[in-house]
């Protein structure tokens, strides 16, 4: 790939999806870029992505989580753009070459968050109940724990979503917490699913700053954005991911904690109805937390995920 020279830093444009929540996410940056260079000039470039026109197919089947992303890359690639922020939870494993994370900021609330107008919690509905959400990760665990409700998917952005349950279309919703509160809708959210109950995906809470590889100086901007420790936590949790060959198409989850010098990463993998879970919990030195996420990976293998996972990329 030709990538454009880098150009004078009076002036960095940020490609962002176009939702709400997605252009919450790009405003924050540019405001905390403006609060370090009060000189520089921040300019956002709203894109339509395919994952976001797909509203009525489940990503899985469409092409996964790169649809979030590419349109965005490619506005970096032929220069329109600089850098682009996104939900960590939604970029694919490997980047294509010429792009680098130069950043991960520091993480909100990892937790799912269930929201609903009857009920208080998900260990309140009733059997029958519909739940909506968009994740085969949620629904696999929901599966496993509540195995009577009724499990739908659900697209759009978050304010589609909620208007679907508004509507009376679910009798619950289960979505991001960071989400919610990014949008000041924090008030939404009836109960917090614990991490035990519904481990999150790998990256989820984190927002990620992509940028071109060869662009140094793009780069040294943006390093000041980092947060070390949600960096560390985030890297274990997508080495699970990429030693699985993890997808959307996966109900994977992932979650790195620090304590100290040590971290603890959580991860399991379960099969859509939920009827199979494998699970890991390994713990270790936090200076190499790709090790411990490929750990967890390998006992994840021990507890049967790659029969798992071959009856998904098969199914009878």
């Amino acid at each position: 790939m030709n990538l454009p020279a880098t150009r004078s830093l009076e002036r960095v444009v940020i490609a962002t999806r176009r939702s709400r929540l997605a252009l919450w996410q790009a405003e924050h940056v540019k405001q905390r870029l403006a609060a370090l260079y009060p000189r520089l000039e921040v300019q956002l470039l709203p894109l339509s992505t395919r994952g976001d026109e797909l509203l009525e197919v489940r990503l899985d089947t469409a092409g996964g989580k790169g649809l979030f992303v590419k349109e965005l890359e490619t506005a970096m690639a032929d220069g329109r753009a600089d850098l682009a922020v996104h939900s960590m939870k939604d970029v694919p494993v490997a980047l294509p070459e010429g792009f680098v994370l130069a950043a991960i900021t520091a993480r909100e609330d990892p937790r799912d968050a269930f929201v609903s107008h009857r009920f208080a919690a998900l260990a309140e509905l009733p059997d029958g109940a519909t739940v909506g959400t968009s994740s085969l990760r949620r629904a696999a665990q929901i599966a496993g724990r509540r195995p009577g409700l009724g499990i739908r998917t659900l697209r759009g952005n978050v304010d589609t979503r909620l208007a679907k349950l508004d509507r009376g279309e679910y009798d619950a919703v289960i979505l991001a917490a960071a989400g919610l509160r990014r949008l000041g809708l924090g008030a939404r959210i009836r109960s917090l699913l614990e991490v035990d109950d519904s481990l999150p995906a790998a990256g989820q809470g984190a927002l990620g700053i992509e940028c071109r590889a060869q662009d140094g100086a793009v780069q040294g901007l943006i390093g000041p954005l980092a947060d070390a420790a949600t960096d560390a936590c985030v890297r274990a949790e997508r080495a699970v991911n990429r030693a699985l060959g993890g997808n959307c198409a996966v109900p994977l989850g992932a979650y790195a904690e620090l304590d100290g010098t040590r971290m603890r990463v959580r991860a399991l993998v379960a099969s859509p109805d939920g009827r199979r879970i494998a699970r890991a919990d390994r713990s270790g030195d936090a200076s190499r937390p790709e090790l411990l996420g490929e750990q967890a990976a390998q006992a994840l293998r021990d507890q049967g995920a790659v029969e798992i996972l071959a009856q998904l990329a098969s199914p009878e």
